[in-house]
């Protein structure tokens, strides 16, 4: 048997060792970036502003231009664009028919390189990357243009289209086979009408491409009113921790007794969970669709519907039924498995709408709820991409959907009842399922917007420390509506069985994390940690964040003290779907690249004033460690599907000729999230202390230009310390008694 694993990680040994898989370990770094030199950016520190002076987008002689530079050409007469800040604005345009959708033309794109990000899926995004207007695929909800240098400035200029929420109206981007740049506005409701969207495009411009995008989304924040910045949302207590999800070890098979020998197993191996997700399996459901003694028809599993909000007699025992193997209930079932295998959260998954075919209408469970019987609809722009079995077997079944008003009622109940049975979280599934199914309902916006202020409201008084993780729910209707839930799914499904999506998945979430990093923390989904790719998505994990194309994939982190670089060789095993040439030729199987410390953005935020410009790379494949001065390379060869993790600290000078870079815990992929502090304990003539705060038991390893006299833990001295001076390689023990501790190195 495999577990699952999901969000940013650290592991204690190689996942090749482990049974069972995870989901998040104590040592999540504190915050994650990148771009080309890395991409996107989870920092809670100060940001720097990128905004050009008076670059503000100005509409003239059938140009947008920004900051001198021209970003779209041949615009039509009737486009608006409205200036809101000294770099942004508003684009809109005006149409002589009202409709409940348009497709309005923006101008021309050329020669341009770009960075999209579009819903391949009704559920999920990808990126893609090309220069001119033809290139830009349907349902494109981000657009980032690197237009060469500003008026003012010597520096590369960058220019982001946002189309955002419009009124009732929600906005997409595309490009068209004469290279024009065209937003979509889509009420999702035939009944709601417009002749025009004058703000359905937020288009901003700075010289640095994480620092546009971060304050692109916080004046949207106060502007708009309708979602949260990820930096002011409470962090579920859950991302600290190691877990498990039972979808892919189960699937809607999920049962007591394999939960049991799930969590029996990670004990055994070293590696106890403290976190599990009862994923889709647990719940009292009809199926209409699946006849008992029939053959299985694939997908029938999307036309299940909920009876009541209570547990199936999986996990609740029949009072006539003694010899049953189910708990008497899952109150008794959750006590159990948190007594006996030491768990600290249970989240149960559950769709936003109940089940996924919604709820049974007319049943005792249910009717309260006034579920109607509906079919859904996809708009054109989901059409024109890839289709999905789930979406195309719920068209065909219908939808019980819940009653709008009585939403928050259906949320409230169903959270009270898991509250009651000991359950500490959930996960909410199927959230798009509302833009086609909004008919009559007011339009896709206001649908989402009501169902998403009652998830979030039943959260708040149901769960402590924001307990949910969000699910198929990338579109734009959710995103900015997403006022308080701070974690979400930020990829299509891990596949185990499919060896061509092994690499897509840590392109997608990585690229995916620039733009929807912002409002949430993005979950990176399960993976098996007995598997080829295993140690790939484990490093991936590990290090968090996103990245940037270039022959390998370079995902870069900052942690409190240090940084990291992961490169993973993503090349031919696998091709980005939409594409109508998607297969790589004669790619090599071996690809060699330069990594250098200057890939790490904001490193100034841990260097610090005493910083010598060199710093300690530490290689967690190989062991190695080297001094690399900040604007020099390492060169670094991969075969396909293998990564290499590299610890980078800034090596400091401390009283006066003692040259000290703390690396972290060795054994951890991501080595420096386990450093807290540096100091200089004390100092004089002839005696110099270091001293290192962090947690967690492990190998510690730190760059020392000098052997140290002696060496404390947490006070007590230690003679378990080792000098490796071919390489200035400092390493001790730190016993698995300690969970925080106090290193003192002495000079």
């Amino acid at each position: 048997m495999v577990a699952m694993i999901q969000s940013t990680t650290m592991f204690s040994s190689s996942p090749k060792t482990l049974q069972l898989n995870f989901h998040c370990s104590r040592f999540i770094a504190s915050n994650q970036k990148l771009f080309s030199r890395g991409f996107v950016q989870f920092n809670s520190k100060s940001w720097r502003h990128s905004m050009f002076v008076n670059a503000k987008p100005v509409l003239k002689d059938g140009a947008i231009s920004i900051g001198g530079k021209d970003a779209l050409t041949n615009v039509p007469d009737n486009v608006v664009v409205t200036p809101f800040t000294n770099s942004s604005a508003f684009v809109g345009a005006t149409s002589a028919d009202e409709s409940a959708r348009h497709v309005f033309k923006l101008g021309v794109i050329r020669d341009v390189r770009f960075l999209s990000l579009f819903r391949f899926k009704l559920w999920w995004m990808i990126p893609r990357v090309g220069n001119s207007g033809r290139d830009i695929p349907v349902e494109t909800q981000m657009l980032l243009l690197e237009v060469g240098k500003g008026q003012d400035s010597d520096e590369t200029s960058y220019v982001v289209f946002l189309p955002i929420i419009d009124g009732e109206f929600r906005s997409s981007l595309q490009g068209n086979s004469s290279n024009e740049l065209e937003f979509c506005v889509e009420s999702g409701d035939p009944s709601i009408v417009t002749s025009q969207s004058l703000r359905a495009v937020f288009v901003n411009s700075g010289n640095h491409p994480f620092d546009l995008i971060k304050e692109s989304m916080k004046i949207l924040e106060k502007y708009k009113g309708t979602f949260t910045h990820r930096e002011s949302k409470q962090m579920p207590g859950m991302l600290d921790w190691f877990g498990w999800c039972t979808w892919d070890a189960f699937y809607q098979d999920v049962n007591p007794q394999g939960i049991r020998e799930g969590l029996k197993s990670l004990s055994e191996g070293g590696t106890p969970a403290k976190f599990i997700i009862i994923d889709d399996g647990w719940q009292d459901v009809s199926n209409e669709f699946q006849k008992e003694g029939e053959p299985f028809v694939e997908g029938s599993q999307f036309g299940g519907r909920l009876l009541s909000i209570n547990e199936n007699n999986k996990f609740r025992r029949a009072s006539n039924d003694a010899q049953s193997d189910a708990p008497s209930d899952l109150k008794s079932f959750v006590s159990e498995i948190k007594n006996t295998y030491g768990l600290k959260y249970v989240f149960v998954w559950h769709a936003l709408m109940g089940y996924w075919g919604g709820l049974v209408p007319d049943v005792p469970g249910t009717k309260k709820y006034n579920p109607e019987l509906r079919y859904p609809v996809q708009s054109p722009g989901n059409l024109a991409n890839m289709r999905d079995l789930a979406m195309d077997c719920m068209e065909k079944y219908g939808v019980g959907a819940i009653d709008a008003d009585k939403a928050h009622q259906f949320l409230d109940d169903l959270h009270k009842y898991l509250v009651s049975q000991g359950v500490d979280g959930v996960k909410v599934d199927v959230q798009n399922i509302l833009e086609t199914i909004s008919t009559g309902s007011g339009g896709r916006v206001s649908l989402t917007k009501q169902f998403q202020q009652a998830l979030e409201k039943s959260i708040s008084s149901n769960f402590q420390d924001n307990s949910i993780i969000c699910c198929m729910g990338l579109s734009t209707d959710s995103i900015y509506h997403s006022k308080v839930s701070a974690l979400t799914r930020a990829s299509d499904d891990y596949y185990p069985k499919n060896p061509s999506t092994q690499t897509l998945h840590i392109a997608a979430v990585s690229y995916n994390s620039i733009f929807l990093g912002e409002v949430v923390v993005p979950d990176w989904d399960m993976f098996y940690s007995l598997h080829e790719a295993a140690e790939f998505h484990a490093a991936a994990r590990a290090v968090g964040g996103c990245g940037v194309y270039v022959s390998l994939l370079k995902i870069w982190n900052l942690n409190k003290c240090t940084g990291v670089i992961g490169i993973f060789n993503c090349q031919g095993a696998g091709s980005w779907p939409c594409m109508s040439n998607p297969v790589q030729k004669n790619v090599s199987d071996e690809l060699s690249g330069l990594v250098s410390p200057a890939d790490i953005e904001y490193f100034d935020e841990v260097s610090g004033t005493q910083w010598t410009g060199d710093c300690a790379v530490f290689s967690f494949n190989s062991g190695s460690l080297s001094r690399v001065p900040k604007d020099e390379s390492l060169s670094i060869t991969l075969k396909v599907l293998k990564c290499e993790v590299l610890t980078v600290s800034p090596i400091k000078v401390y009283n006066k000729n003692i040259e000290f870079a703390a690396i972290g815990l060795l054994n951890m992929y991501n080595s420096g999230g386990a450093v807290e502090k540096v100091d200089l304990l004390l100092s004089d003539s002839s005696n110099c202390g270091i001293r290192i705060k962090g947690r967690g038991p492990g190998r510690f390893g730190a760059y020392s230009s000098t052997k140290p006299k002696s060496c404390s833990v947490n006070s007590k001295s230690t003679e378990e310390f080792k000098y490796r001076s071919e390489d200035n390689l400092f390493t001790a023990t730190i016993p698995s008694t300690i969970s925080n501790w106090d290193i003192t190195l002495h000079y």
